[in-house]
């Protein structure tokens, strides 16, 4: 799941990772997110920290509130180091520092999914995805 209050760049995320082999569900904000992973299981859950509704930190601590585990990335600008610092069940989250290239998010979903296809081939480029567009040319 990719939840990414910018459209174009949520958008991009999905193409880039369906590209790759991977099944994608979006979300444009915390509370969708919640709804849909109360409902579904998720192998992976890749999200910003300031979204609309319910915040990146605060999606988390409701995974964890409710026992629900899986892989997190959190892909920001801005870290929150403090928020991680307070709450251990935090800690685990993979950080994705924004801007990121296309590469990156591909390469670090197949180091975090071990097993699936692009894990496998991590170092070779797939023909398909535009691994050199970057989040920060997209527009706001």
């Amino acid at each position: 799941m990719v939840v990414e209050k910018k459209n174009d760049l949520r958008q991009l995320n999905a193409e880039v990772l369906v590209d790759a082999g991977y099944e994608v569900e979006l979300a444009e904000d915390g509370a969708a997110a919640w709804d849909a992973l109360q409902l579904r299981r998720f192998d992976l859950l890749i999200t910003g920290q300031f979204l609309p509704k319910v915040s990146g930190v605060e999606l988390l601590k409701k995974l964890h509130s409710a026992r629900l585990t899986l892989p997190v990335i959190m892909a920001t600008e801005i870290l929150p180091t403090w928020e991680l610092a307070l709450h251990p069940c935090l800690r685990a989250v993979t950080m994705l520092r924004q801007p990121y290239t296309m590469d990156k998010l591909v390469g670090l979903v197949a180091s975090v999914l071990p097993g699936t296809a692009m894990a496998r081939d991590a170092n070779a480029p797939a023909a398909n995805w535009p691994g050199q567009l970057s989040a920060s040319r997209l527009q706001p």
